[in-house]
């Protein structure tokens, strides 16, 4: 049992940070990742005897924090606990943080599954296939659900474009 929670233990150690990102990512709020990422890992301790024998022990954790993520949005009622307000950890700026944070409002926009399929595919370079594997659903949704969010995120990010299109076929 001391070796099972050491390996657990060096594993989150190793991954939290990742975790709290992805996290971030689809929720858009550091509180709530905060809180998705101890669901996830407190489910990943449960099972963590069948997930550190996954050949890949990231994409078992990233699956788990997705669907408590997209479990958590079926909900009617969202639990939201927060002990304090703290400083996140530092993180380094990007260099053109105007676009970082209109990015992150349309991704914030988008429907949880949109959000889900675009951050699974984009950001955690997961193939089609992976990322139906992780959301339990088929390819078509997929590629529907990733083709509908970025859509959305192009009208989101490049309204000048998207008028002057419109003028075009006027």
């Amino acid at each position: 049992m001391a070796s099972r929670d050491e390996e657990f233990t060096a594993y989150v150690t190793a991954r939290i940070a990742w975790l709290r990102r992805v996290a971030y990512l689809l929720c858009q709020d550091w509180h709530r990742a905060d809180d998705l990422v101890q669901a996830a890992i407190t489910r990943l301790y449960v099972h963590w005897g069948r997930a550190s024998a996954a050949d890949n022990v990231d994409g078992y954790a990233r699956t788990v924090l997705v669907r408590v993520f997209l479990a958590e949005q079926r909900g009617g009622w969202r639990q939201r606990v927060r002990l304090v307000e703290r400083t996140p950890d530092a993180v380094v700026q990007p260099a053109d943080q105007a676009a970082t944070v209109d990015l992150r409002a349309a991704l914030a926009a988008l429907a949880p599954r949109q959000r889900a399929a675009v951050v699974l595919r984009f950001y955690c370079d997961l193939s089609v296939e992976q990322t139906a594997d992780v959301l339990n659903c088929s390819t078509g949704t997929v590629k529907s659900q990733t083709a509908r969010g970025l859509d959305a995120l192009r009208r989101v990010l490049a309204p000048e474009r998207n008028l002057a299109e419109r003028e075009r076929s006027t």
